[in-house]
C-alpha cells in the first residue's frame, strides 16, 4: 500500500514503498502543502480547461518545485505532457528532447536529469520502474485510457527500453475516483465487457448504469503484462470522497484543481 507521508515545508504525498526500496524518486500529490489561493487550495498543479477560473501561473510553478524538492527530485528538469485520454506513449532518451505539448498519457525515460510527470483530478495515476531504476514510466490513465490500454502500452516501452523482465517491474497505483463514487452510462460499462470479457471490473445496476473499479482494471492489465501481484502498491484514497486531501473534477463541478505523480529514474 502507498504511504502517506508530509515534508518538512508541509507539502503532503503518497509514496510508494516498492518504488522507495528501488530507490525511484517520486509521488503522487495531495492538494495540501502549496501557495494557490481558494478554489485551487492550495498545491495545484494545472488549471482546468476551458475555465473561466484560473490559477496563476507562478503558482503552479511553485507548487511543482515545492513537490519536486518532497520527493527528492529538486533541480531536475520537468516533463509533462498534452493528455488526450488515448494509449500513445512518449519515450525521452537520455539528454534527447521533448516536445511538453506532445499529444500521448505516458511518458518513459532513463534520463536521471530528468522528472516524469502526469496530471490528475480523478484519473488514476501509474508510476513504473525496472528493479534497477535506470528506466521509469509516469501514466495517465482515465477509462479511456484503460480502454486504450494506456498501461500496457506503457509497460512494453519500458521493458523494451530497459532490457528488464515484466516480473523484475514494480507498479504504483495512485489514488484517484473509488469505485462507488465512478458512476457511469451503459456506453462505458459495455466498452469494459468489451475489453476485459466476464472479468470487467464493474457493477451494474437496474437502470442500466453502474460503477467500475479503475484500480482493479488496471491490476488486471498489469498482472497481464507480466508484472507481479507482489510489485503492486496501490491505495484506497478516493479522490471523490477525501475532500480535505484531493481535487476531484466530478466533485466540483470542473472548477477543481489538479494533482501529479511525478517520478525520475534512480540516480547510479
Amino acid at each position: 500500500m502507498l504511504q502517506r507521508q508530509i515534508s518538512g515545508d508541509g507539502v503532503v504525498t503518497y509514496v510508494s514503498p516498492l518504488l522507495r526500496e528501488i530507490g525511484v524518486p517520486h509521488a503522487f500529490s495531495t492538494r495540501l502543502g502549496g501557495v494557490s489561493a481558494k478554489p485551487f487550495d492550495s498545491l495545484n498543479l494545472g488549471n482546468p480547461n476551458g475555465c473561466a477560473i484560473q490559477d496563476p501561473r507562478e503558482h503552479i510553478r511553485e507548487n511543482y518545485r515545492r513537490l519536486k524538492r518532497a520527493a527528492g527530485c529538486d533541480g531536475r528538469d520537468l516533463l509533462w505532457l498534452h493528455q488526450v485520454h488515448g494509449g500513445v506513449v512518449v519515450r525521452v532518451a537520455r539528454g534527447g528532447g521533448h516536445d511538453n505539448d506532445a499529444k500521448a498519457d505516458a511518458l518513459v525515460s532513463d534520463d536521471a536529469e530528468r522528472v516524469l510527470s502526469v496530471r490528475v483530478a480523478d484519473c488514476v495515476p501509474v508510476l513504473l520502474s525496472g528493479d534497477d531504476g535506470r528506466v521509469v514510466a509516469a501514466v495517465h490513465a482515465g477509462w479511456r485510457g484503460v480502454v486504450a490500454g494506456v498501461v500496457s502500452e506503457a509497460m512494453k516501452e519500458l521493458v523494451q527500453t530497459s532490457g528488464v523482465e515484466p516480473g523484475r517491474v514494480a507498479a504504483a497505483i495512485g489514488p484517484s475516483i473509488g469505485f462507488d463514487a465512478f458512476e457511469v452510462g451503459p456506453e462505458v460499462l459495455e466498452e469494459f465487457e468489451r475489453v476485459f470479457g466476464a472479468a470487467a471490473p464493474i457493477r451494474l445496476r437496474d437502470d442500466g448504469k453502474g460503477h467500475i473499479d479503475l484500480h482493479e482494471a488496471i491490476r488486471i492489465q498489469l498482472r497481464a503484462a507480466g508484472v507481479r501481484e507482489s510489485r503492486i502498491d496501490t491505495t484506497n484514497r478516493c479522490t471523490y470522497r477525501h475532500v480535505d486531501e484531493f481535487y476531484s473534477h466530478r466533485r466540483d463541478n470542473g472548477v477543481s484543481g489538479r494533482m501529479a505523480a511525478i517520478i525520475s529514474p534512480a540516480s547510479r
